[in-house]
């Protein structure tokens, strides 16, 4: 296997000696140049050409944002981020930018953190090492919401039946644009409600999902223990934990539950779709975007024994074809479709147009 090459941008020398500790920690990976600031990152960028980035934000001279956009408009390279907690924001900001994925930044001195932090990004290095992205994801963010906008015919009605109760979608790399593109382009509420299962650490979710919320007509949150599942609604489940749906009473709401030793990518998809298979059959619709890994494969085998339907992104806009195509090798995926016609293609199998 060949070497991944990685370039480490970071203004704490702490940071930078961890990152590299943990990074050097994995077989075929080495780092080949580390730098202080934007300025001394985009030279070492140039002249050693690495196969991976990891940028810090928050930096003298240059920022991370601006060496950001002169990556993804200039060259090829992938690009993690490496950002603390207080900046979940701005690493939304720069995965809208380009970047590849995220880690929390580790806190200083807190052996736990860094241990979280090793597990974190070695296994997306390992995950980048097996499936190389075609390129920076700048296909979520040349998006334009005006001109992809889908709605219901003139003389329709939100309160109009619906073919499904739920549609649940699953996404990794990539994921936050993606799913950004997909409700920004509904220019209503529908009468079905979402869950989504994003791959991200705890911490993060809520403001993934209060950013989404500024520019949705659904009601987006991060989800809590006990939530109604309701048209119109808009659940993300919090990052480190599984978000699984129960019906009692007539009533569908949802449980935030501890993961299993078993459940290696958080939050499962597969968790999350079996349980929603289990709860609505065939009145539920899967979906699984780009990410790495295939989680989300087993849960769509269960959705289709069900009744339910399942769409998955096609490689052309993945901007990692990892988990879509581990889920249409199952041969149950009922429609491959690149990203800008799966809010439409919702809508359709919702008979709402």
């Amino acid at each position: 296997m060949k070497t991944l090459r990685v370039v480490v941008v970071d203004d704490s020398a702490f940071s930078r000696r961890t990152i590299t500790r943990i990074l050097e920690g994995l077989k075929n990976v080495e780092v080949v140049g580390f730098a202080g600031n934007g300025e001394e990152g985009m030279q070492k960028i140039i002249a050693l050409k690495p196969d991976l980035v990891t940028l810090d934000l928050e930096m003298p001279k240059m920022d991370g944002f601006t060496l950001l956009r002169i990556l993804t408009s200039r060259f090829s390279v992938p690009v993690i981020v490496i950002s603390a907690l207080s900046g979940a924001d701005k690493v939304f900001k720069s995965l809208e930018l380009g970047a590849l994925d995220f880690v929390a930044k580790p806190s200083r001195g807190a052996s736990a953190d860094l241990l979280l932090v090793k597990e974190d990004l070695q296994l997306k290095v390992l995950q980048l090492l097996s499936h190389r992205p075609h390129g920076v994801p700048s296909p979520h963010t040349t998006f334009n919401r005006h001109e992809s906008r889908v709605s219901m015919p003139f003389n329709a009605s939100t309160e109009a039946e619906s073919a499904v109760d739920i549609v649940a979608i699953g996404s990794s790399t990539g994921g936050p644009p993606a799913l950004q593109n997909i409700f920004s382009s509904f220019d209503q509420k529908f009468p079905f409600a979402i869950v989504v299962s994003q791959h991200m650490p705890s911490g993060f979710t809520k403001a993934f999902a209060d950013r989404l919320n500024r520019t949705c007509p659904f009601n987006v949150k991060e989800a809590t223990d006990g939530d109604p599942v309701n048209p119109g609604t808009i659940l993300i489940a919090p990052g480190g934990k599984n978000l699984v749906l129960e019906r009692r009473a007539g009533n569908v709401s949802a449980r935030v539950i501890s993961p299993t030793p078993s459940d290696r990518y958080l939050p499962s998809v597969d968790v999350m779709l079996e349980s929603c298979a289990t709860v609505y059959g065939k009145r539920m619709l899967a979906v699984i975007l780009t990410g790495m890994g295939n989680d989300g494969s087993k849960g769509v085998r269960l959705v289709k024994e069900q009744g339910g339907f399942v769409i998955a992104e096609s490689q052309e806009t993945a901007v990692v074809y990892g988990m879509p195509r581990e889920a249409v090798a199952t041969g149950v995926v009922d429609k491959v479709v690149p990203l800008d016609r799966v809010a439409r293609e919702i809508l359709i199998q919702g008979k709402i147009i």
